[in-house]
């Protein structure tokens, strides 16, 4: 029985066969990518992957910053209406495809705003932190005040105090019995208006009145 042709095709005279170590290498140097190998190029694969889901997280106007190419932005748009899992696992391979596209100036912007955003995320974590802190110190005794204005001298001394005395006239400590009974603590309009107050300080912002954190 006849064999069947190898299929291939020629370069310069020389016949490559499809698969073969040389169709791989010939396919590498099309795509720019000699001298890496399966493992680098997965690996690189799957950052520009990561990298194109965190551009999902930033806003418009990030983005626009950014100057991406129309189509990434168009298939970024879609990832986010898409809600499907399976569907959404589909249209970030091709948000990769995509990212695979870029040259490395955009890339780089790509890297530095997302690391930027990162940056903003854990410092709005660490402040929200020390106002939860600087507000038990501040229900729990009146000295707390005075470490405070040496820490933020230009706070609104007035206002704080008032938020203060009303927290502790709102939140009073609970009984023995009421701690026994798993009761929570009551957490007044106050309180939460104090720690708004102190976490903008915190951040040297105004302050976000829509912030429901307790």
């Amino acid at each position: 029985m006849p064999r069947k042709p190898t299929r291939g095709y020629y370069v310069k005279g020389q016949f490559i066969a499809e698969g073969s170590e040389l169709d791989e290498q010939f396919k590498a140097e099309l795509r720019g990518t000699a001298g890496q190998s399966k493992t680098d190029l997965k690996r690189e694969s799957t950052e520009l992957q990561e990298l194109g889901a965190a551009l999902l997280t930033l806003g418009a106007n990030r983005l626009d910053g950014l100057q991406l190419p129309e189509k990434l932005l168009e298939a970024l748009a879609e990832a986010r209406r898409i809600t499907a899992h399976e569907g959404r696992r589909r249209q970030m391979q091709l948000v990769g495809k995509l990212m695979r596209k870029l040259d490395e100036d955009t890339l780089t912007r790509v890297r530095e705003s997302i690391a930027s955003d990162g940056a903003g995320h854990q410092q709005q974590v660490l402040a929200l932190h020390q106002a939860e802190q600087w507000r038990e110190r501040l229900l729990a005794g009146d000295e707390a005040l005075g470490a405070w204005l040496d820490e933020y001298p230009g706070s609104d001394i007035q206002r704080l105090r008032t938020l203060i005395r009303q927290a502790r006239k709102d939140n009073p400590p609970l009984t023995a019995n009421e701690v026994s009974q798993g009761a929570a603590p009551r957490r007044s309009r106050a309180y939460r208006e104090l720690f708004q107050v102190l976490r903008a300080q915190v951040l040297g912002t105004s302050e976000d009145t829509n912030d429901h954190h307790e």
